[in-house]
């Protein structure tokens, strides 16, 4: 076989974008979900990759692509065997093998969000081995490796079915087995948001996946060493990025009408449900056809992510059911509707009768009962054997700390009072400046006697809007104070807030960001610090804020155990 240099690049290239998806699904999962499980996440997302490349190499791409029967291809360990029937024009094997693996992790990585936060790690890795042995190869066989529905015809380019709805179904079952996490069902059975920790990360993870569907779905062209197989990979680039933008579109311009506000982690799912949609004919239609599946997965979204958290009562945390699932099964019907006819039958809509429409059902319903039967059983062994949910109590820890010893992810940026933890020792203060330390410990407790006409001290305690706060500062500062404490808080006064959403429910915690700025003054009088700060705040709307005035005992500094209005002063 004479190998093609262009051929090979591109297959490569897109296999090592589609690996990067790892990091890309990685972020997401981890900015939807809460901050003590993030080590867990991270750890998935790892091992899913790990764990599946070996299995897929040992066992998987044989029962793929091997010319077996039309349901089944054949038992090859180490693929040995010869699979020139159904490798690309000039594209070796093991560069092919390597496209095809990321892929298969792709699949089995979609699970991991939707059972994210209660899911025992050993349970996720069994699970995973399993999607990547046997789940994911046999039906990947029926439609990419010559099986019975790629003889029939149907069509899935890049995999909308093959891959994403693969992955969805079997993170439907698992989180349907599961059960919700602790606290997200009250006893009424509404829903409570749980809400995401770091959409920053989400939003990254999201970039990163859109930036890599480009290889997802350009490189599986598996070829760039003719014009045609060029012109084909511009219209698959052209329409993947058309259909997810659109989705995003359609979803913020949705929630905004549905919610009051335009939904932002809702938003970044609609941009995979967009790339997941036109994943299966993102070659067959054209950009008119794009921009109507993007349109559709774009409202479908929001509703399917409602329909499973609120309905059926399914805890789905990133979304993965709705983007991979149920988008997935979308994008590959709808194909049957808008395909011109150039790569695959006509479609519905360009005259091609119901035929290629009903080809396209039936691989979807056949796919889904495949993997909805073969991981219902896996879930329910694993689930009488080792167990598959984590322990109430080490759920509510975080299962970075139970599963994995991991105190924190992020421990560069909170100091946390753990049992054995060895703070430094401070250094000690200079003797001449130093109180006695006799003396030290009741001077903080004990009033302070004031000889007649010393100040009195008081503190006055400002609650405003965040945005107020720099020019509270500069008027503060104007006036003389001599320091002041600032704080980031939440709450409410007599108005109960302002409900809010996320991902389509309501926000039970009616809590607002404010502000709470601390100042204790003495010589400077209170009238004046509070008519400033009334004077600054004022907008005459509701949440101005509020000031307290409270009597100060007695103020010491820590350093040099000055008292009083020396205490006040500045160090410099």
């Amino acid at each position: 076989m004479t190998f093609s240099a262009a051929n090979t690049i591109w297959v490569l290239l897109g296999a090592a974008l589609v690996f990067f998806m790892q990091a890309g699904f990685a972020m997401c999962e981890a900015g939807f979900t809460r901050a003590k499980n993030t080590g867990n996440i991270l750890m998935k997302n790892l091992m899913d990759f790990c764990i599946g490349t070996p299995l897929y190499w040992l066992f998987g791409y044989g029962i793929m692509f091997g010319a077996g029967t039309a349901l089944f291809g054949w038992i090859d360990p180490f693929i040995m065997k010869d699979y020139s029937h159904i490798l690309p024009a000039g594209v070796p094997l093991w560069a092919y093998a390597i496209f095809q693996t990321v892929f298969c992790a792709t699949s089995a990585t979609i699970v991991s969000g939707a059972m994210a936060e209660r899911t025992k790690f050993s349970a996720y890795c069994i699970y995973s081995a399993a999607i990547s042995l046997f789940i994911y190869p046999v039906s990947g066989h029926w439609i990419w490796g010559g099986g019975f529905l790629a003889e029939m015809g149907f069509h899935d380019f890049a995999g909308s079915t093959a891959v994403h709805m693969v992955g969805g179904i079997c993170a439907l079952i698992g989180a349907k087995i599961l059960g919700p996490r602790v606290g997200k069902y009250g006893k009424d059975g509404k829903p409570r948001a749980i809400l995401g920790h770091n959409l920053s990360i989400a939003a990254l993870g999201v970039f990163i996946l859109w930036f890599c569907w480009f290889g997802f779905n350009g490189a599986s062209t598996v070829g760039m060493d003719s014009d045609e197989l060029i012109g084909s990979a511009s219209l698959v680039f052209f329409n993947t990025n058309l259909a997810a933008a659109v989705a995003t579109l359609t979803t913020m311009i949705f929630t905004w009408l549905r919610y009051g506000k335009p939904d932002v982690s809702m938003t970044f799912n609609a941009a995979l449900a967009g790339l997941v949609g036109i994943t299966a004919g993102c070659d067959a239609v054209d950009p008119f056809g794009a921009a109507l599946i993007g349109l559709a997965c774009g409202f479908v979204i929001v509703f399917a992510v409602e329909f499973f958290d609120k309905v059926v009562k399914i805890d789905d945390p990133v979304g993965a059911i709705s983007v991979h699932g149920v988008c997935g099964a979308l994008g590959t019907i709808l194909t049957g509707l808008f395909a011109t006819g150039g790569t695959t039958m006509k479609g519905v809509f360009y005259g091609g009768g119901f035929k290629f429409f009903g080809i396209q059902v039936l691989g979807v319903l056949c796919t889904i009962a495949w993997t909805a039967a073969i991981i219902t059983v896996v879930f329910l062994l694993i689930k009488k054997t080792i167990g598959l949910r984590a322990d109430a109590a080490d759920e509510v820890m975080g299962l970075d700390r139970s599963e994995h010893g991991l105190l924190t992810a992020y421990s560069g940026f909170a100091i946390l009072p753990e049992e054995g933890y060895d703070a430094p020792a401070a250094a000690p203060a200079p003797v001449a400046a130093a109180a006695p330390v006799a003396e030290a410990v009741p001077v903080a407790v004990k009033k302070a006697e004031k000889p007649a006409g010393e100040p009195v001290y008081t503190r006055v305690q400002i609650i405003c809007r965040p945005a107020s706060l720099e020019s509270l500062k500069k008027a503060m500062n104007g006036i003389g104070i001599t320091g002041m404490t600032v704080t980031n808080v939440m709450g409410y006064g007599a108005q109960k807030g302002k409900p809010e959403y996320y991902r389509g429910t309501p926000v039970e915690v009616t809590l607002l960001p404010k502000v709470q700025v601390d100042i204790v003054v003495s010589k400077i009088p209170v009238s004046e610090v509070v008519e400033t700060a009334r004077g600054v705040l004022y907008t005459g709307h509701i949440g101005d804020g509020k000031i307290f005035v409270q009597d100060v005992e007695n103020v010491i500094r820590v350093r040099t155990g000055e008292e009083g209005y020396d205490a006040l002063q500045s160090d410099e």
